[in-house]
């Protein structure tokens, strides 16, 4: 038996699929599958259920999981031990971003790249996804660390977090809008809901807020066009396809956009940098969210709001020793 092994077998497990364990551990799908066939002829019993869509574990791997886990966590271990000896950090760690999460006061490739500099032993993964699948990779291990957007005040249980972005939406609309009348800076939820709007996809923390404060102000939002990027979402009103329902843009908006606050109710997009409570399970990890909140606090300090209260405030995660 291989701690190789071991280790594809648990990835197989919580991606429930053996191309994408085989993509986040960087290997080839049929090294893993081989791996794992020879696992179980050397236990002698299938650990895999391999029919129908999605692969499940059997009832003995069930019962090997949490052994096999710990075997990981203690080569881990003993890996660390061993690296505070020699003051080498290194390790994998995994951070997801939302859409939109970048900041002009805060560049994460800046952040991530003195980071590496200074560690330059440690493997990052950095991936963009939705907030809701971040936010369950989160509590299942698949991300140390994340940006997401939040659509509720409380915090999800499980994590804690730091709100690093706290503005209104606003609605941007094409010049020679029928909403632009002389002298309005205002626009009602109620007066969009005969629009056609432009806004992020259903997953997005954005989105939800979007959707929640309709919700409110019971209307039916009638979402024409959906992309993934702030950006995209501009220039697509800025050509005059619909109403966008964004953060208000930066000095890189399209020509042409004008912007209306949004009233009644006032929805507000913010982005959250978020971890498990716990913490991530490695020093490398642990090193690069204190880095993360540090860059973000900096970021902030000028004009940005306070960090959460409760657990997200005055919670660090350990520091590595």
């Amino acid at each position: 038996m291989e701690l190789r092994q071991l280790r594809y077998f648990v990835a197989v497990v919580e991606e429930a699929n053996f191309t994408r364990a085989a993509a986040r551990l960087h290997v080839a799908q049929p090294g893993v599958s081989a791996q794992i066939r020879q696992l179980e002829r050397e236990l002698g019993q299938r650990l895999l259920d391999r029919a129908g869509g999605s692969i499940t574990p059997t009832e003995a791997g069930e019962a090997v999981l949490p052994h096999a886990r710990a075997a990981l966590a203690a080569v881990e271990a003993v890996r660390d031990t061993v690296d505070e000896f020699s003051g080498l950090l290194r390790g994998h760690v995994t951070i997801g971003v939302v859409s939109g999460a970048v900041t002009q006061d805060f560049d994460i490739a800046l952040a991530l790249a003195d980071f590496h500099d200074a560690h330059p032993e440690v493997e990052i993964t950095l991936t963009e996804d939705t907030s809701d699948r971040m936010r369950a990779a989160l509590l299942a291990g698949r991300l140390d660390i994340a940006l997401i957007g939040l659509a509720h005040e409380a915090l999800p249980v499980g994590l804690s977090l730091d709100v690093v972005v706290d503005e209104p939406l606003v609605a941007a609309v094409a010049e020679g809008d029928p909403l632009l009348t002389p002298g309005r800076t205002e626009v009602t939820l109620a007066e969009l809901a005969s629009r056609p709007l432009i806004g992020l996809p259903r997953g997005s923390g954005i989105r939800a807020v979007l959707d929640g404060a309709c919700a409110q102000a019971g209307i039916r939002p009638r979402v024409a066009f959906e992309a993934a990027s702030p950006q995209l979402l501009a220039r697509l009103a800025a050509r005059g396809l619909g109403v966008a329902v964004l953060p208000a843009p930066g000095a890189d908006a399209p020509p042409g956009l004008r912007i209306l606050r949004i009233t009644d109710p006032e929805p507000r997009g913010r982005i959250a940098l978020a971890w498990r409570t716990q913490g991530p399970a490695g020093p490398a990890g642990r090193a690069l969210l204190a880095g993360l909140r540090t860059a973000l606090a900096q970021a902030a300090a000028p004009s940005g709001p306070p960090a959460l209260t409760g657990p997200a405030a005055g919670q660090r995660p350990p520091a590595p020793r």
